[in-house]
């Protein structure tokens, strides 16, 4: 049984959905990380953690594109979510 064509997508917001999930999710993990480290004194436990908890957000934030309508909206939410944690780890800095 085919599958339902108001199901699928078209190859643009394929490939907005996957870039977002695969480079939006690794920035925003690791830009997540980076201003955890900023905000902890120990910074080995941070770095120590964060190998492991990174490569788990990423996987997270690398599915979550697929669960919206469009790929424009979700690089927006990321983009939005970057700048914001880029602006929180420059005024820790």
């Amino acid at each position: 049984m085919p599958a339902n064509p108001k199901y699928l997508s078209s190859g643009t917001q394929r490939a907005a959905k996957i870039t977002a999930g695969l480079i939006g999710g690794y920035l925003l993990s690791a830009m997540f990380h980076y201003v955890l480290g900023l905000m902890f004194e120990s910074k080995a436990a941070v770095v120590v953690t964060s190998v492991y908890t990174l490569y788990m957000l990423w996987m997270v934030l690398f599915i979550i594109p697929f669960m919206m309508k469009s790929g424009g909206k979700a690089w927006a939410y990321y983009l939005v979510a970057i700048v914001f944690l880029a602006v929180i780890a420059y005024l820790i800095r």
